[in-house]
């Protein structure tokens, strides 16, 4: 079995988890073990255990970010020795760019990054699809390197059959969510708006001859997206991100729209103790009552994707 090592910010946490996720058929394949520093056992020395089992890994995933680029460990030390150990032949070191970052003249930049051409992850508009090539990519560099599993000396415990883990899957609890929590969740929400519209129109393009489409981003909190047949405009939208003490304080989408005074659709921040999600004011479905009341990020966007494609299938 071959040892995969993280290399990561925690504050890129969430990625990491989602990434794991998507590694879930090598594992159950026998083919990987994934290794990451949340592994460590208490009472462990962290940075003698973290330096071994980067000595013992054959392939290094360097999660990429600002966060990564930020961290001294990240960058000094974990991710230093994973070049050397590339460079002599001892590894493969696979960088992963989690989020838009200057890493190009960083030392691993002469490496082939992952996702494709090396687009964050972030700038998917579905998630999955990067995530989907990463795990590919893990698959294809052990099948074309031919590498060994690790030789680790059997330790006595590890003769005898394992133990089965019996756990409970009620298992959240309450938090409390501040306002950093939720200004951070809406600006992700909004990131995933505009890369899930840029990415949709360009394909609408594509797919639809006759039909031509146009995104701008204005600035960081506002993009428009219009849709044309023959040259003749169809459909167009304003998206912007309103902060908490404006009107409406979360994200808002005015069809036609050509500022901020008007909105047909709004979409506000609330938590039900246990996670964060997207409550529609539900102008545009004029309170239906079988209109969801809680969405994710790929809710509010697909919800604002159908108010902007609607009139091209009428």
């Amino acid at each position: 079995m071959i040892t995969v090592f993280f290399a990561y910010s925690h504050r890129d946490e969430d990625l990491r988890n989602e990434l794991e996720i998507h590694l879930a058929m090598l594992k159950r394949e026998g083919l990987i073990d994934i290794w990451f520093d949340r592994r460590i056992e208490p009472g462990k020395d962290i940075g003698k255990t973290i330096s071994h089992e980067l000595e013992e890994s054959q392939i290094i995933l360097l999660l990429v970010s600002a966060y990564f680029l930020n961290s001294d460990y990240c960058y000094e030390v974990e991710m230093s020795r994973a070049m050397n150990k590339d460079e002599a032949g001892q590894a493969r070191v696979m960088p992963v760019i989690l989020r838009p970052c200057d890493w190009h003249t960083a030392p691993f930049g002469k490496l082939k990054a992952v996702p494709k051409d090396g687009k964050p992850v972030t700038k998917y508009a579905d998630q999955h699809d990067a995530f989907l090539e990463i795990a590919q990519a893990v698959r294809e560099t052990i099948a074309g390197l031919g590498l060994k599993p690790n030789t680790r000396p059997a330790q006595a415990s590890e003769t005898l059959p394992p133990t089965p883990v019996v756990r409970s899957s009620n298992l959240r609890v309450k938090r409390q969510f501040s306002d950093r929590d939720r200004d951070v969740f809406l600006k992700e929400t909004f990131e995933y708006v505009a890369n899930l519209f840029e990415a949709s129109l360009a394909e609408l393009k594509v797919r639809n001859p006759g039909i031509d489409t146009d995104f701008t981003r204005i600035d960081v909190l506002h993009f428009t997206a219009a849709a044309y047949v023959q040259g003749q405009v169809r459909s167009q939208c304003r998206i912007w991100l309103g902060g908490r003490g404006s009107f409406p304080s979360g994200i808002a989408i005015s069809l036609g729209g050509a500022n901020d005074s008007s909105f047909n659709e709004s979409f506000s921040v609330r938590d039900d103790g246990y996670s964060l999600f997207l409550h529609p004011l539900g102008i545009a479905s004029h309170g239906s009552s079988d209109d969801p009341a809680q969405l994710t990020h790929q809710g509010a966007a697909e919800r604002c994707w159908s108010l902007f494609i609607e009139p091209l299938q009428r």
